[in-house]
């Protein structure tokens, strides 16, 4: 059974808009699964291939870094880590699914996930340790933090990394880069654009890293709020989706509008 979730799931995927990253940056580590470029002096975006372009991130501080995510397949990825930084590395995760927490997360002896995510079969065959993630907790890594803020919707327990410092964070898929699949439900996203947009008003934001990177689709405010306007308008039925022939996992309606994508089920009405 789970394979055949998991098969469908990159099905979905595929359909998700497979694109040739196109980020700048000097790199800084590749193999045949993955390469890594630089954001800023302490900061790096992997670029997997298998499901479009898979973004996994390092963010280093003067004491630990943490990866947020683990992309779909990658051999070797804690030594790739280590090459790129010597600080002792914690492995956390946007959401479960697989072109995120893949089979790489095994390399790492503990993965730090929302807990509504926890319990996902795409983590059955985990090795490590599960550890929760608390909404609100800071990470520190020395001269460096991220705060964790817990965005629904994608799934139940996606999860955005923000470094207010820095004024940027990390989504995942929380919000879709522009094509959203959503896992949850309408009162669950519509919940967290409206924080991650206070918060990206509040603390000078100026955009989110998402979990499929091509160079030019950062998650901004606008866009958040752009989510809001259109969610808040399907679950309210001023605006019915249209019937989806790729409808995979039971996605079979999508709304296509205010420049972006957004993809569900009847059970997402709710």
């Amino acid at each position: 059974m789970r394979s055949l979730i998991l098969g469908a799931f990159f099905v979905v995927l595929f359909f998700h808009g497979a694109a040739v990253a196109q980020m700048g940056g000097k790199e800084a580590a590749r193999n045949d699964d993955v390469v890594f470029r630089q954001i800023d002096e302490h900061t790096w975006v992997g670029t997997g291939h298998r499901m479009a372009n898979e973004s996994l991130y390092l963010v280093e501080g003067t004491s630990r870094a943490v990866l947020i995510d683990a992309g779909t397949s990658i051999a070797d990825l804690d030594k790739i880590v280590a090459s790129i930084t010597k600080k002792p590395v914690l492995l956390a995760a946007t959401h479960a699914h697989p072109d995120h927490t893949g089979s790489a997360i095994n390399y790492f002896p503990e993965l730090y996930i929302n807990p509504a995510d926890a319990a996902s079969p795409f983590l059955a065959n985990y090795k490590g340790r599960i550890l929760p993630l608390k909404d609100g907790q800071v990470i520190d890594l020395g001269g460096r933090s991220l705060e964790v803020v817990f965005t629904p919707g994608h799934t139940p327990g996606s999860t955005t990394f923000i470094d207010r410092n820095a004024g940027y964070g990390f989504s995942g898929d929380s919000f879709g880069s522009g094509n959203l699949l959503v896992f949850g439900s309408f009162s669950m996203l519509i919940e967290a654009c409206q924080k991650a947009s206070a918060y990206m008003e509040k603390y000078g934001i100026k955009y989110f890293y998402p979990g499929h990177y091509n160079g030019k689709n950062l998650e901004t405010k606008q866009r958040l709020d752009d989510l809001l306007a259109l969610s808040k308008d399907i679950l309210s039925g001023r605006i019915k989706g249209e019937a989806s022939s790729r409808g995979m996992m039971g996605m079979n309606l999508v709304v296509s509008a205010r420049g972006v994508r957004i993809n569900y089920s009847e059970n997402a009405l709710r």
